[in-house]
């Protein structure tokens, strides 16, 4: 039975997790320590007039029933007041938002999955490369906590079934790969949810977009968990 869902109203709780990751720590990758906080979203349902959680099995019924994922999380244009240029990405995970600036202090919106419990991460970084369809090469990390990432060591061709989806974008620190990505996903309705390893992931159609839009070098802020709206400097 598909979740009713007509407002795209929404909020956000927290509660206390881990600091940011190993791996990032490891690649001495400078950004800031996550603060101890995760956000649970919830979506207002119509129906029963209550926020409620929308977790893995809401999304699914949600996704099964209208092919897209809620309208709060569809790409649109927004009202967004920032000291940043043109073309700078701005991701607030605790909402599950990426923000592309526009001029005139608007932005492109568009809904995420952001990293689940432990692998929250915050800092300034940029695109350092981009591709088409990409190879996703499973990290050391992931395939000794996940074996059925092992068959993939070598890496997996691009294509619908691919992690990484139709579009990657692969942020460096200077001249260093973080091992994050902003990606697609073959999973969409994962949207809106904290699922991921710490790369952030869009629908296909998201990505794409958005990939056509940015330039290598763009600057991209990933906000601390627990931070307010960014309001710009």
């Amino acid at each position: 039975m598909a979740f009713p869902l007509r407002t795209p109203l929404r909020k956000t709780s927290g509660r206390t997790i881990s600091a940011a990751t190993a791996t990032c720590l490891a690649l001495g990758v400078a950004v800031w320590a996550t603060l101890a906080y995760a956000a649970e979203t919830q979506i207002f349902d119509p129906k029963t007039h209550k926020w409620v959680k929308y977790d893995r099995k809401k999304a699914r019924s949600y996704y099964a029933a209208h092919k897209q994922v809620p309208e709060a999380f569809r790409m649109q244009v927004v009202p967004f007041k920032t000291a940043e240029k043109p073309g700078t990405i701005i991701i607030d995970g605790n909402q599950h938002f990426l923000y592309l600036v526009q001029p005139g202090f608007t932005a492109i919106r568009y809904g995420i999955g952001v990293g689940r419990e432990g692998f929250g991460w915050a800092g300034i970084v940029r695109v350092g490369r981009t591709a088409e369809w990409p190879t996703w090469t499973p990290p050391a990390e992931m395939v000794a906590r996940d074996p059925n990432a092992a068959k993939w060591a070598s890496g997996q061709p691009g294509g619908p079934d691919n992690p990484l989806g139709a579009r990657a974008l692969y942020l460096y620190q200077g001249d260093q790969d973080t091992i994050y990505r902003i990606h697609g996903t073959p999973e969409p309705w994962t949207i809106g949810l904290d699922v991921s390893s710490g790369c952030i992931r869009m629908n296909n159609d998201d990505i794409t977009d958005l990939h056509s839009r940015i330039n290598v070098g763009a600057k991209v802020i990933v906000l601390m968990q627990g931070a307010s709206l960014y309001k710009g400097v």
